[in-house]
């Protein structure tokens, strides 16, 4: 059951990653909207952990 999660999570990463280089070469208007929707997805991911980051994290200083 897990392996049928995680194959579908994967799915829709690699349908995203497609839809943004799609979008980013003028696709219709859907793919713009899915692209849209993964960038706001994957920076809000990057937010959640940038919380969890130990204090010895390089802060590019």
């Amino acid at each position: 059951m897990e392996t049928v999660v995680l194959s579908g999570v994967l799915a829709l990463v690699i349908g995203g990653c497609v839809c943004v280089v799609w979008a980013a070469r003028g696709g219709p208007r859907w793919v713009r909207v899915v692209a849209r929707v993964t960038l706001f997805a994957g920076e809000a991911a990057r937010k959640g952990n940038s919380g969890r980051k130990s204090s010895s994290s390089d802060d590019g200083s």
